[in-house]
């Protein structure tokens, strides 16, 4: 994982990791005997880190361990997402399915916990998941598009191709989740285009 600080203030620090455009959001986490105090989100950190969406949907989702969610992406309403963890911990994922990106088929994973407050941006054009480690989890998630089950997409979770180490044998999934098509198989004009 790359170390590279594209922006920051005092209280949060933009990371870039190996797949570019996918970032790290880590806040300073302030503790004492009350509890702690962090800020999340800042507009004016992201735009300093090339981030500019708009975000108009906040997510919560609790699962279990084992719980395998994705992979996720939206077609004619793209969604940039910032993902965080408040309680347990996942694996999340992003996977470039960009067609003509010259980092197509390319993956990422951080491990985002309650515990480490470490935080993922995700452009659009990338396909999300994640599976939970721990006996429970809380993600939430910020969206810069609404949902929109009509344009709802997905790539099977495990694509040989891409191959993903999910660290989880036996993942517990949805029915949709288990009959995504490989990255391979799926139509090209079902696939967003990457746009230099």
């Amino acid at each position: 994982m790359s170390t590279t600080v594209v922006a920051e203030n005092k209280n949060l620090q933009i990371i870039e990791t190996s797949l570019p455009g996918v970032r790290l959001i880590k806040p300073r986490v302030f503790q004492d005997p009350r509890g702690f105090f962090m800020e999340t989100y800042r507009e004016n950190v992201l735009a300093d880190a090339g981030i500019h969406e708009t975000f108009v949907q906040d997510n919560h989702s609790h699962s279990s361990r084992g719980v395998l969610r994705g992979l996720h992406y939206q077609l004619r309403n793209p969604q940039a997402k910032i993902c965080r963890v408040v309680q347990g911990e996942v694996l999340d994922i992003a996977v470039d399915v960009r067609l003509g990106s010259p980092n197509f088929g390319k993956w990422v994973s951080v491990l985002l916990s309650g515990e480490n407050h470490t935080q993922i941006y995700i452009p659009q054009g990338f396909a999300h998941g994640f599976v939970v480690r721990s006996e429970k989890a809380d993600f939430l998630y910020k969206c810069s598009d609404y949902f929109d089950s009509s344009d709802d997409r997905g790539v099977l979770w495990n694509d040989p191709d891409i191959g993903i180490d999910w660290d989880m044998p036996e993942p517990i999934l949805s029915e949709k989740d288990k009959r995504y098509l490989p990255l391979a198989k799926i139509p090209q004009d079902q696939l967003p285009r990457y746009q230099p």
